[in-house]
């Protein structure tokens, strides 16, 4: 069976291409420079840009499953494409975002494409991507041993990455996955404050926390450059997913470092971190939404985990 994993070099992409080698299938993986890829031999890697979809005519062809990074101008194409080459079974990398109503206009129309296309469809949405420590808070604690936010208190369920690829995994090879959602979110609520000290306690090191008013911690993401600076009025309440003004002092909850799904070699998209696991209806999906762990039989890794498995990202 052989399976073509777009996003192929991403956070979660190069897990899922991992998995699904290690389980045997015949992976086919998409990227923009398949000689940087960096991925496993047994990968077949291929030249592919999603937001080009006649790049994928070729690496569609034998196809019986498709993982799909969300690249919302041309999802639609590229589920017919899909389709007209044979495809199967679709796995849409979508967002929590979506089960929580914000976002309506990145994920949400990936996700209404591959259920119209008449293809097997699952969704896949993570709350916020553990990951973004790293963008956000890396910089500071290499070289300061600290951390600046405004809401120390704030909770929120940051989720491993590789229970993310361990659900797409688990919806590509299985059957009994076709028109649901899964929310994937780390095991339990911590705050922030409680975040940084376990990412201290992976260093050994002491981690400093400043609790900083909003506007400064936005002037510190905006020096910071990159991701942080490209998204500090959102990660920070100033403007919600939809880049609409908002009053942080308003919404202290809006504050919630988003979860980048940071899965192709195109960029990142930042969603608000849900938390959410419910059974009901999305509004604007037709997907029912079940909690990942009833899929993969597996509970979710815990945050201090993450921090072990990634403290080299920190030193």
């Amino acid at each position: 069976m052989r399976i073509l994993v777009t996003g192929a070099t991403g956070t979660v992409g190069r897990h899922v291409v991992r998995e699904l080698i290690d389980a045997g299938a015949d992976v086919r993986a998409l990227t923009r420079d398949p000689r940087r890829a960096g991925l496993p031999a047994r990968a077949e890697a291929v030249t592919g840009d999603l937001t080009r979809p006649a790049d994928l005519r070729d690496a569609l062809k034998g196809v019986e499953r498709l993982y799909l990074f969300p690249e919302p101008d041309t999802a639609r194409e590229v589920m017919a494409l899909a389709g007209e080459a044979g495809v199967r079974r679709v796995v849409v990398l979508s967002s929590g975002a979506v089960t929580a109503g914000y976002d309506t206009s990145y994920h949400l129309p990936v996700e209404r494409a591959a259920e119209e296309s008449g293809l097997e469809w699952t969704h896949v949405r993570p709350g916020e991507f553990a990951m973004n420590h790293v963008a956000l808070w890396g910089p500071p604690i290499r070289t300061e041993r600290v951390v600046r936010h405004p809401y120390p208190d704030l909770e929120s369920r940051p989720v491993h990455e590789r229970d993310i690829a361990d659900m797409a995994v688990t919806a590509l090879l299985a059957d009994g996955h076709t028109g649901r959602a899964y929310a994937v979110d780390g095991p339990a609520p911590l705050t922030l404050r409680e975040q940084v000290r376990a990412i201290a306690a992976a260093l050994g090191e002491e981690i400093r926390f400043d609790e900083v008013t909003p506007e400064e911690a936005r002037e510190h993401y905006l020096r910071q450059g990159g991701f942080a600076a490209e998204n500090a009025d959102m990660l920070l309440g100033f403007t919600d997913y939809e880049g609409n003004p908002v009053d942080p002092e308003q919404d202290e909850a809006a504050g919630a470092d988003p979860g980048p799904t940071a899965d192709q070699d195109t960029g990142q998209h930042a969603d608000p971190a849900t938390g959410t696991d419910t059974d009901t209806d999305t509004a604007g999906s037709s997907a029912p939404c079940f909690p990942a762990a009833t899929a993969t039989g597996r509970p979710a890794r815990p945050f201090a985990a993450w921090a072990r498995d990634h403290v080299d990202d920190f030193r």
